[in-house]
């Protein structure tokens, strides 16, 4: 309804009631105008009825939704069902074009005008979480591992004579493969132990790099976010090295967004040396449907590069579900996650700590992992060389999702390279444990019925021993060494 469809109303109702509806539609396009103009995340969230006005706008604005289009091409945003229409809110055409992600379609302005929207107010919420000297980001409808990949092979133009990758060692599958699937030889870089903590051996890294001679090396390929007791790579040194022998420094930030002391460390690290990007998963940090994950960097220039090294459109899903999430929530609402998530973090911590003491086990001491925590289960495992899987299968079978349990001398091979002591980050740690982490959007009746249930399993195992039974049996369900799927 534009002024002159307002003031047709007038003839069919009293006007002072049509003076009243145009001011209601007003203070909804009031909202859009300063997210159009700002390009920023709301202060407070929006309304549902002010998010499908603005939904509808943009899609309006896409050819296939012209009430006289004609289409003859093969790709018209031509949809079978309307279900699956009204699902994207018949956005249709995706993002970008085949030579660009982030390129604007000619015939699809209101899907164009949604990626760059989306783009520019996940930059803002990067710079709210801690990175405030990012100059650019892109959603790319690809999960962490993926979009990893993509930035490997941006780089390999630039650097065509480097075939290895450094990484000090994360025990993550996706890790691993984005790397060979980008066609380079990942260079394991073993972590070292400090307390229960598993941290980077950073004088590794620099002989290794010595090694293989710098222009050998593609970039160094870090983590922040990890499963206690490793901890974030330190990024300020890695940052530093990377500068001197003028390597690229990809950071695999997956869950860290959420974490401040995540975000500080990349900030340190672009500050000190250098970092050309980091990649940060959708779901895990805006508690959205898996699929996507953002791309940013401080170097305009090589994060539209890794824009263009994307091969075709791409589904405008996961921005589209970003961007309801963000403008639902506000920055308000979004550092008010943030808050609680630390207020969990705390909660879990101590409660795990009471928990351990119990069972004369303790709380591993990782003081510089922010938002995963380990328990030992070193007792436990002398119970029976079976009792930490048989953990891990009983809380999964009592519907406990994300806790793992991890066993001693576990080996796995991943394309062709095998891992001693696979999920723990090393090839020997002391002992065996589980993880548990406090995640953005978990609440304390989480973390109670996660404390009641695993207390169960515990002091199951406690009378079978007492009775000097063997471990019970696996509840009719197949091993488990994780109560949910963690790989990403």
């Amino acid at each position: 309804m534009n002024g002159e469809n307002f003031g047709a109303s007038e003839r069919l109702v009293n006007a002072a009631y049509v003076r009243q509806g145009a001011q209601g539609r007003r203070a909804h396009e009031l909202r859009l105008r300063a997210l159009l103009e700002q390009g920023k995340c709301p202060e407070d969230g929006w309304d549902e009825s002010t998010i499908e006005l603005f939904l509808h706008e943009l899609a309006i604005m896409d050819s296939n939704n012209f009430l006289g289009n004609c289409g003859v091409g093969e790709r018209e945003g031509r949809v079978a069902s309307g279900m699956v229409a009204r699902r994207h809110y018949r956005l249709i055409h995706g993002i970008g074009r085949s030579g660009d992600i982030s390129a604007v379609q000619p015939k699809a302005a209101g899907s164009s005008l949604l990626n760059k929207l989306t783009n520019s107010v996940v930059l803002d919420i990067i710079k709210l979480a801690g990175v405030r000297t990012v100059t650019n980001c892109f959603v790319v409808p690809m999960a962490t591992g993926m979009s990893l990949t993509l930035c490997f092979l941006t780089l390999r133009h630039k650097r065509p004579k480097a075939k290895y990758i450094i990484w000090p060692r994360i025990d993550q599958k996706s890790c691993f493969k984005s790397m060979i699937t980008a066609g380079f030889e990942p260079v394991v870089i073993e972590n070292v132990l400090e307390g229960d903590e598993l941290r980077t051996d950073v004088k590794a890294v620099e002989a290794k790099i010595q090694d293989l001679g710098a222009e050998n090396v593609l970039c160094v390929h870090s983590t922040t976010s990890c499963f206690a007791p490793r901890v974030p790579d330190r990024l300020e040194e890695l940052a530093v090295i990377c500068s001197n022998y003028d390597i690229p420094h990809i950071v695999n930030n997956a869950y860290g967004v959420q974490s401040s002391k995540c975000m500080h460390l990349i900030q340190q690290g672009a500050r000190v040396g250098r970092i050309d990007a980091f990649i940060q998963s959708l779901d895990k940090n805006f508690m959205v449907p898996v699929g996507g994950a953002i791309i940013a960097g401080f170097n305009d220039s090589f994060i539209h590069d890794i824009s263009k090294m994307y091969p075709g459109r791409a589904s405008a899903s996961p921005s589209l579900d970003v961007l309801i999430t963000l403008l639902s929530l506000g920055e308000s609402g979004y550092r008010q996650l943030l808050k609680e998530r630390k207020e969990m973090f705390s909660y879990l911590s101590s409660q795990l700590r009471k928990l351990a003491e119990v069972y004369k086990e303790r709380l591993l001491n990782t003081p510089h992992n922010p938002i995963s925590l380990a328990m030992s289960l070193e007792n436990l495992d002398k119970h029976s060389d079976m009792a930490v899987t048989q953990l891990g299968s009983m809380l999964f079978t009592r519907q406990v999702s994300g806790a793992r349990v991890v066993p001693l001398g576990s080996l796995q091979t991943v394309n062709n390279y095998t891992f001693k002591g696979f999920m723990s980050h090393t090839n020997y740690y002391p002992c065996a444990y589980l993880n548990a982490a406090s995640a953005i959007g978990m609440k304390k009746q989480d973390v109670d019925l996660f404390l009641k249930r695993l207390e169960k399993c515990m002091k199951t195992f406690r009378k079978e021993k007492s009775n000097g039974k063997d471990v019970p049996e696996m509840d009719n369900c197949t091993k488990h060494t994780s109560a949910g799927e963690t790989e990403d």
